[in-house]
């Protein structure tokens, strides 16, 4: 008799999971694929943000180098301030006087953020030797215009400064 009570395989309590306990860890699982997805949404707006500060950093240079290159018209004064798009002079093909380059520099320039940059406008000042480019452009792309930077991005622009003196 002892023999058949040790070969029979021994029943316990092995029910599985109840549907509460599936319910719960969907749930959990699922706040955590939001936390997830949270993230990568982040992750994904301040590369962006990353991109236009690089662009306008390049934007920058690109200007600081179009006054090197034309040291008559920054001797002239043709740079000293700089702001809004203007016009082409259509000389470019033909020779430029400095004066007329600078303002084909204004032109391509100031273009080129608009195109680059979402709202994106530059300005050009000069206090003595030292010049001052500043690029503004709607970062968050909440629809601010303006020539505003104090750092409130619902209403302002986000700017780029880079002083220096040629």
């Amino acid at each position: 008799m002892n023999k058949v009570l040790m070969s029979q395989p021994v029943m316990r309590d092995a029910r599985g999971f109840s549907m509460v306990e599936i319910l719960v860890t969907i749930f959990i699982l699922s706040i955590g694929l939001l936390g997830l997805a949270g993230l990568q949404a982040t992750g994904l707006k301040n590369n962006q943000s990353a991109f236009l500060r690089t662009v306008a950093m390049q934007q920058a240079y690109d200007m600081a180098d179009r006054i090197r290159a034309n040291p008559m018209g920054k001797d002239a004064g043709d740079y000293d301030t700089l702001s809004g798009t203007g016009s082409d002079p259509g000389c470019i093909s033909s020779g430029c006087t400095p004066a007329q380059m600078a303002q084909y520099d204004k032109y391509a320039w100031n273009t080129d953020n608009a195109a680059a940059l979402p709202t994106g406008q530059g300005t050009v000042t000069r206090s003595g030797n030292m010049f001052t480019v500043t690029l503004m452009w709607d970062d968050d792309h909440t629809g601010a215009t303006g020539t505003s930077c104090s750092g409130d991005t619902s209403v302002d622009l986000t700017c780029f400064t880079l002083s220096f003196e040629p």
